[in-house]
């Protein structure tokens, strides 16, 4: 009793125990005012109890006409049964227990409902338990669930570890976008994000002056160039026009190419956006995150390209001492101009599909060329040229669709190994082309999935030498041979330096293995495979480092033909230096 006459008691086991039995009549469904159906799953609750906890609900509860029966019906589609029932105990107990493995659903759960104390108390958890190995999986769960706080943690964590997160599975996983930056004379690449940021430019102009998907820029290594102005123009020198992309961070400058009187001095864009087309990129994130240093002038860049996270693998590479718009000079060998007159080039007929890295080979006195790209999509038609005839007839398709990859013909049939198929650098899948059938039959997979890997035959085997790993990026080492007789693959002895995009041809009861590219390090070594002592040694070097460049065997030597990339200051090569393996 209290001096002003009032009696004041407080039972502090009342709202514990008020709270577990209003629990208790949820669970049994008592007294329940609302069902939750949660992608089919019913769970009953009171009203009053979510629409103190929940702003979203309350919103609903607010405008709810008369529930038949008395019982609102309130359905989630996109929700965790089990993630609700943890905040529905969270709502009536004020203690959040939640497994692990939910927390992710929980935290999904807690958005949809409002619920910001849950949702931070997930978040830290969730950035709490992120390593290398997770953080890619932390930033895109954070990107779907569109939280800031969350996505700069992220991204600052990303930022101080992401020599480690570059090698793990999520990361080589992601999609790559290839770029050879083309460098004007004692330029090197600047090693801080503002070139990225006109990067990321280049590929929203790019985006919208093609309308092309981002997958299609990623398809092939795409050109740019640096010069000296620190500007970085786009490398498609030789279609009227170059886009320019300024020292600042945003500013995009358009340059219409015209004959030297004519041309008009280049005309500034709107600061900070893409008009006329800006507005369907406003939807999307386009964010530069992260980047390394991998090798000299090389880079590896972690960015958001129009919502995709994607990785930015970027090459520099010294160019020719001129404009963009010059014409890249052409080098000429000492033996280019001795070809006989009967090997000098004419044009034949054109095949049915325009196409790049296809597998061609030669097959009973005819060119057979497969796959590769047409700008669309990855092929799969496979088409025969007669020289007799000059002309091109189809073959049966491939069984996959399939580019960047080598064909070489064993015991008078046609094999393919690995490649790309648009999608993954990964492939593993071989075939066999019977040419008596006219079909392709599939034979065992690779060991070691890769494109852009060398094949030829010796001694009735298949070799493949090489290629890309994962990424597409670096090369590799293995090599491997193949018994068509016994269907089985066998490792052989690993080359001594890696390379993909190499040039390999047999010669003398050796394989040979030409250039090719490290990183985008064009390569002038040679390696020399010897199968009775299954090694490989390094024999004569090229004169001119080259990648993606082609040979053949003539007259004892082995050759290169029209064309490839050289580590020289020419950006094409037409290059055919004769070579005499010893």
């Amino acid at each position: 009793m209290t001096p002003n006459g009032y009696l004041i008691f407080e039972d502090e086991s009342f709202l514990d125990s008020t709270v577990a039995k209003m629990n208790a009549l949820r669970k049994s469904g008592q007294f329940c005012d609302v069902r939750l159906q949660v992608c089919g799953h019913e769970l009953m609750a009171h009203k009053a109890v979510l629409a103190c906890c929940s702003p979203y609900l309350f919103e609903i509860f607010n405008t709810d006409s008369e529930p038949q029966g008395g019982v609102s019906l309130v359905k989630f589609d996109d929700l965790s049964p089990d993630a609700v029932e943890i905040l529905l105990n969270y709502a009536y107990t004020a203690q959040l227990k939640a497994d692990k493995d939910l927390v992710s659903d929980v935290y999904s759960a807690a958005k949809k409902l409002k619920l910001e104390r849950v949702k931070q108390i997930c978040g830290d958890y969730l950035l709490s338990k992120m390593d290398s190995q997770s953080a890619i999986s932390y930033r895109n769960f954070a990107s779907r669930m569109a939280d800031g706080r969350l996505l700069g943690k992220i991204d600052a964590f990303i930022q101080d570890h992401l020599q480690e997160i570059s090698e793990q599975d999520d990361f080589l996983k992601l999609p790559r976008l290839k770029l050879e930056v083309m460098l004007e004379d004692n330029l090197n690449l600047p090693g801080n994000g503002k070139l990225y940021s006109k990067v990321i430019s280049w590929v929203q102009r790019s985006l919208w002056k093609n309308g092309d998907p981002l997958e299609k820029l990623m398809e092939e290594v795409q050109t740019l160039y640096y010069s000296a102005d620190h500007k970085l123009h786009d490398g498609s020198l030789f279609e009227g026009q170059a886009e320019v992309y300024s020292s600042e961070d945003d500013h995009i400058q358009f340059v219409q190419k015209k004959p030297p009187r004519e041309r008009d001095e280049m005309s500034s864009g709107v600061s900070g956006s893409l008009s006329p087309s800006n507005s369907q990129f406003n939807k999307h994130e386009w964010k530069y995150i992260a980047s390394e240093k991998t090798t000299n002038n090389a880079y590896l860049c972690l960015a958001v390209l129009r919502g995709v996270l994607c990785v930015i693998s970027l090459h520099g590479r010294t160019s020719p001492h001129t404009s963009p718009s010059a014409t890249p000079c052409v080098l000429k060998s000492p033996s280019f101009e001795a070809q006989p007159i009967d090997l000098q080039e004419k044009l034949l007929k054109p095949m049915h599909y325009a196409r790049s890295g296809l597998g061609t080979a030669e097959l009973d006195g005819k060119l057979i060329i497969a796959g590769g790209y047409n700008r669309e999509e990855c092929l799969r038609t496979v088409e025969c040229y007669d020289p007799k005839k000059d002309c091109w007839t189809f073959i049966a398709p491939m069984r996959t669709p399939r580019a960047r990859f080598q064909m070489a013909v064993l015991m008078g049939e046609l094999y393919v190994m690995g490649g790309s198929n648009g999608h993954s650098d990964e492939l593993s899948c071989g075939e066999m082309y019977n040419p008596k059938a006219d079909e392709w039959i599939q034979v065992p997979e690779l060991r070691t999935n890769r494109c852009n890997a060398g094949v030829c035959s010796l001694q009735n085997k298949l070799f493949v030498v090489g290629g890309s790993d994962p990424c597409g990026q670096k090369g590799l080492k293995n090599c491997d041979s193949f018994d068509p007789v016994t269907k089985m693959w066998t490792s052989c002895a690993p080359l001594n330096i890696r390379r993909h995009q190499a040039a390999v041809c047999e010669l003398n009861g050796f394989v040979y293995v030409i250039g090719g590219a490290e990183s985008w390090n064009c390569l002038n070594s040679v390696e020399r495979y010897n199968p009775a002592n299954n090694t490989w040694t390094l024999v004569a070097p090229m004169n001119v480092a080259r990648r993606g460049a082609g040979v053949v065997v003539y007259e004892g030597n082995w050759r290169h033909v029209f064309k490839g990339i050289v580590h020289k200051k020419n950006t094409n090569n037409n290059n055919s230096p004769s070579g005499h393996p010893r």
